[in-house]
């Protein structure tokens, strides 16, 4: 008995031996719970199936009878249980008792159960009968502690192997949404629980569930928001571990996907005073509420993760910025080596095609040749430059994003922002197939600006609601800047449009 782990046969059993030792009719063992004291589990011995249902209902560990056994650490015996005025009566259905000895399961001075008999033969228990139970009763609470240590030993086991899987998940590199996902998921997976949230600050006060793992659809959580002014929103904010035992009617409870959940501990995020989110681990309605052990577990996890959170944040901006200051570098070296040197052979080459204009005219073209690849070459090596001096970052989705980075990219090279102005709804009405060509057409106008002297400005204006000479609708580029050509004359605008 004392080398198996399985506690309700474990349990079974002792109530069985209980009965028999005493020679009594029924018996019974009752598991309390730690925090009210209520019964959460009944073995029975005496008792048919048929008899159980009738009764259909488990007594309340913290009256009667019951209740005094709590209250005293000696056993309690009586001739006659129907006369205690301490007797709140059988339930409807239940066989007529009258002898009764009970005794608590106690562990040290934690009550964790009671064991009893009734309805003995001979018609009351004796001195003997009252030391087997004592017995018993303290090898049932040896019993249940072992099995607590050793839920407890594993449950922590399971949770720091949790804690460890979530650090090098997000380690490894992965996104924000992602690095959110894995600790909701392992957490859910964890507690036991039927969702793992995850809420963070809202811009008006509020806070947002930004990541769901439920078994079911998370639509329906994802983008739920807790309003400012909601009465547990003050402790989440504040950093406070916040436990309910039952989300649906709790008055805290705000959100309409409350009526989904039972008991359910929310706990912070947060690490060296920085507030990252809430963890929200909701069970399902009338599931088990959590434990002292369940919520300690949870919490040291909670703030393991928001360590693992940040260090994940800490290691992708170093990466971010290692790649940026290489991309850099790189430009940098372009520009002052390879840019330089064909431009400087540009020029030799354009001077010596001047010289040879009294020439014969194939030489004079064939340098003329060589001068345009290398202009070309240059504006290619400048485009190159710019994409390289943009920021390491997701690229944006809209197209208005797209022009912005662009000019935004050669500011690094230029030494000052580009003015761009948009006309109309250019996201909306720009397609895949145009913006492409227009992107390609501003990154060479970008370059060949960059290459004039004496350009402090740039202006970039894209009108979607342009209109080709035969009327059809168009995007238009037009690109322009303060500088001088060679001759001395005002740069040219750049102007380029393209059908709808």
């Amino acid at each position: 008995m004392a080398g198996t782990l399985e506690l309700r046969a474990t349990l079974q059993h002792l109530v069985d031996t209980a009965t028999a030792l005493t020679g009594a009719r029924y018996g019974a063992l009752t598991l309390a719970d730690q925090d009210d004291g209520h019964v959460t589990d009944l073995f029975t011995t005496g008792l048919t199936d048929a008899e159980r249902r009738r009764i259909g209902r488990i007594p309340d560990g913290r009256t009667g009878v019951l209740g005094a056994l709590v209250d005293d650490p000696e056993p309690l015996r009586l001739d006659d249980l129907t006369t205690d005025p301490r007797s709140c009566g059988m339930p409807p259905g239940h066989p007529p008792m009258h002898s009764f000895l009970g005794s608590s399961i106690r562990v040290r001075t934690e009550v964790l159960g009671s064991l009893f008999v009734t309805g003995k033969s001979s018609g009351h228990f004796t001195d003997t009968d009252t030391a087997l139970l004592r017995l018993l009763a303290s090898q049932a609470g040896a019993a249940i502690g072992g099995a607590h240590l050793y839920e407890a030993a594993r449950q922590r086991e399971q949770w720091i192997e949790g804690a460890a899987a979530v650090t090098r998940a997000l380690l490894t590199g992965t996104g924000t949404t992602d690095a959110l996902m894995t600790v909701a998921e392992r957490a859910r997976v964890l507690a036991g629980a039927v969702a793992g949230v995850i809420l963070q600050p809202t811009a008006d006060g509020g806070m947002e569930i930004v990541a769901a793992s439920t078994h079911e659809d998370p639509a329906g959580i994802v983008g739920t928001v807790i309003e400012p002014g909601s009465p547990v929103l003050v402790q989440l904010l504040g950093g406070e571990e916040v436990f309910v035992e039952d989300s649906a009617t709790d008055p805290r409870m705000t959100t309409h996907v409350r009526s989904r959940f039972g008991p359910s501990m929310m706990l912070p995020l947060q690490s060296g005073g920085r507030l990252i989110g809430t963890l929200a681990l909701p069970r399902r309605r009338g599931g088990p509420p959590y434990t002292a052990v369940d919520r300690l577990l949870a919490s040291q996890f909670a703030s393991q993760a928001a360590l693992a959170l940040l260090l994940a944040d800490a290691q992708h901006y170093r990466e971010q910025l290692a790649v940026y200051e290489d991309r850099d570098r790189i430009a940098r070296d372009l520009h002052d080596l390879v840019v330089q040197r064909l431009f400087a052979t540009e020029m030799m080459l354009e001077s010596t095609r001047r010289k040879d204009l009294s020439g014969d005219g194939e030489t004079a073209e064939l340098l003329a040749k060589a001068v345009d690849e290398l202009d070309s070459t240059i504006q290619e090596v400048r485009t190159a430059i710019f994409a390289l001096q943009q920021p390491p970052a997701d690229a944006p989705t809209t197209f208005r994003g797209r022009v912005l980075r662009e000019t935004g990219g050669a500011a690094a090279v230029l030494g000052f922002q580009p003015s761009v102005h948009f006309t109309g709804a250019v996201d909306a009405l720009v397609p895949e197939s145009v913006d492409g060509q227009l992107l390609g057409v501003l990154r060479g106008a970008l370059a060949t600006a960059h290459r004039r002297t004496g350009v402090s400005a740039i202006e970039v204006e894209v009108d979607a609601t342009a209109r080709l000479p035969d009327g059809r609708a168009a995007v238009r580029l037009v690109v322009a800047d303060d500088g001088r050509t060679e001759s001395g004359t005002r740069s040219p605008t750049v102007i380029w449009q393209a059908p709808l």
